[in-house]
């Protein structure tokens, strides 16, 4: 039974490998008969050759193996598309040639881009741009030789081909490769199917289509003097939508132009500028939509990094919250044991448990609010007083002020009630304090201050200013201040305060660094009502 069930998936994977191979070949032959135009001497050498895009793809997707349905859809498109313009054998020989050849292409890509995505970044687009301009280069020669020898080609044709062929090969290649490249991977797919579906795309294929109106159908006696405005569509789709985008658009709209180059017979214009216009339109398109793609990733990165390292800092907070209750929850715990010791089944027992599940309760809450807070960032405001608040960030220093001889002052503080997430906003003061110890432990022992106070302003914003002896910052420092991973410290992650601020900016407020001469940081925190803009 176990045998015959895995004759059945072998058999299964045989019947869905030669699907695919047919489908390959279907497809191959339908983009070469659409494209086949202009044709030298009825042979495949025309000025827009999209079909080795979709064998490099095929190739670089499966390996090896890809060279025989490659060579049977060669073979079919010279059979139905161009009639065999040369004898069998001879055909066959450019058609092995012409796999080989390209074969070798997707063979350089393999080794240089790895199995990385083809346009994954800046460095993968212009080493795929210059083995495909240089490779098709090599192979166009060597293609055009063999059949000018063949006395298919007259010599004094011989370079017109050559560039023919080179570069409509190469157009065609650089233009539709990055969409095939996406259509034959699910998150491609995926990422493609999105930017279709979107408004966005609607709104720049309706701009493609107005700006070939006004480049071919618009310009005086065909002098096609408003290209440029093909860029507007093309740069529209990779800003917005990053290489999918520029994949659909440079797919799209080069075709467009050559079809409506032909549609309004623009003798004025030679093939070689449409196709070197196509060219640089996909290349302009995939280098922005690059640069998008690059920039979200960075950016999903670096809030991935900076959650991570705003999760250590609320780390000591969320142990300093656990610790009370759970200290309470093994005084209870003792207490019940000391009380069934002494046969006590009462009110006071069941107090006590009592309060052992509320404590249990409050420990959960803590928990539970560190989880929401890797998963979602999210933040839970409670209402607190400023002295409360104050006297939790500041409690874990005072053994440590004592232990460097650091004078550290609190100020009378207002009688004000807060709406904040306690845990978030003691990690900023907790950060603010730990630079203000670091910064003083450089001065002498005698000259070792940190001073907390806090005033309303004129526009009803509570202000915190923690002020040290140390040697304070300086304008240049002032600017780099607040950007991650900037640190003066040679241990520091460079992190906790762009972590202060955007915790302070999320409460509605901010965090200034003052340059006076020594050490100064103000929390800016709105209180009630709707208070002016802090700065």
């Amino acid at each position: 039974m176990r045998a015959k069930s895995s004759l059945s998936i072998v058999m299964h994977i045989q019947f869905r490998r030669y699907l695919q191979a047919l489908v390959f070949v279907a497809i191959y032959v339908a983009i070469d008969g659409l494209t086949y135009m202009h044709p030298m001497h009825g042979l495949n050498i025309t000025p827009w050759n999209p079909p080795p895009a979709l064998g490099l793809v095929l190739w670089l997707r499966y390996g090896r193996i890809a060279a025989l349905p490659w060579f049977g859809a060669i073979l079919v498109s010279e059979l139905l598309i161009r009639h065999m313009p040369v004898p069998l054998l001879f055909n066959v020989a450019l058609s092995a040639f012409m796999v080989i050849g390209y074969g070798s292409i997707a063979e350089l890509l393999r080794i240089r881009l790895g199995r990385s995505e083809v346009l994954h970044d800046q460095r993968n687009l212009l080493s795929w741009l210059f083995i495909i301009v240089t490779a098709t280069l090599v192979t166009s020669c060597l293609y055009i030789a063999m059949v000018s020898l063949a006395g298919l080609i007259p010599a004094q044709e011989w370079a017109i081909a050559f560039a023919r062929f080179w570069v409509g090969d190469c157009v065609g290649i650089i233009v539709t490769m990055p969409f095939f490249w996406m259509f034959s991977e699910r998150l491609g797919r995926e990422r493609l199917k999105k930017a279709l579906s979107s408004w966005g795309t609607l709104g720049y294929g309706l701009l493609g289509i107005a700006m070939l109106w006004l480049a071919f159908g618009f310009s005086d006696s065909g002098n096609f003097k408003y290209f440029y405005l093909l860029f507007l569509p093309v740069v529209w789709a990779a800003a917005r939508q990053g290489l999918a985008g520029a994949a659909i658009a440079a797919f799209v709209l080069p075709t467009g132009v050559i079809v409506a180059a032909q549609w309004v017979n623009l003798v004025s214009i030679t093939m070689f500028e449409l196709q070197m216009l196509g060219a640089v339109l996909a290349f302009v398109g995939f280098f922005i939509g690059v640069v998008v793609d690059e920039k979200q990733r960075v950016s999903m990165e670096l809030q991935q990094t900076l959650r991570l390292a705003a999760a250590g800092e609320m780390a000591a907070a969320l142990a300093h919250e656990l610790n009370q209750p759970l200290s309470a929850l093994s005084a209870y715990g003792s207490a019940s044991e000391e009380l069934l010791a002494k046969g006590e089944t009462g009110a006071l027992l069941h107090d006590t448990i009592r309060r052992m599940v509320v404590e249990s309760h409050r420990a959960a809450d803590v928990v539970r609010r560190l989880r929401d807070f890797f998963r979602t960032g999210a933040t839970r405001l409670e209402r607190i007083s400023l002295v409360e608040l104050i006297d939790g960030a500041t409690a874990s220093f005072s053994v440590k002020a004592a232990q460097r001889s650091i004078d550290l002052m609190i100020d009378q503080l207002p009688d004000r009630t807060l709406l904040v997430d306690r845990l978030q906003i003691e990690v900023v003061l907790r950060n603010l304090l730990s630079n203000a110890f670091d910064a003083v432990c450089e001065c002498p022992v005698n000259n070792r201050q940190i001073h907390i106070s806090a005033y309303i302003d004129d526009a009803n914003w509570l202000r915190i200013r923690i002020e040290d002896s140390g040697p304070g910052l300086t304008a240049a420092m002032a600017e780099r201040l607040f950007e991650a991973f900037h640190s003066s410290k040679t241990s520091g992650l460079g992190l906790g305060l762009p972590i202060s601020r955007a915790i302070v900016e999320a409460h509605g407020g901010n965090l200034l660094a003052k340059v006076i001469g020594h050490g100064l940081f103000e929390v800016v925190l709105p209180v009630e009502g709707k208070p002016e803009d802090a700065s």
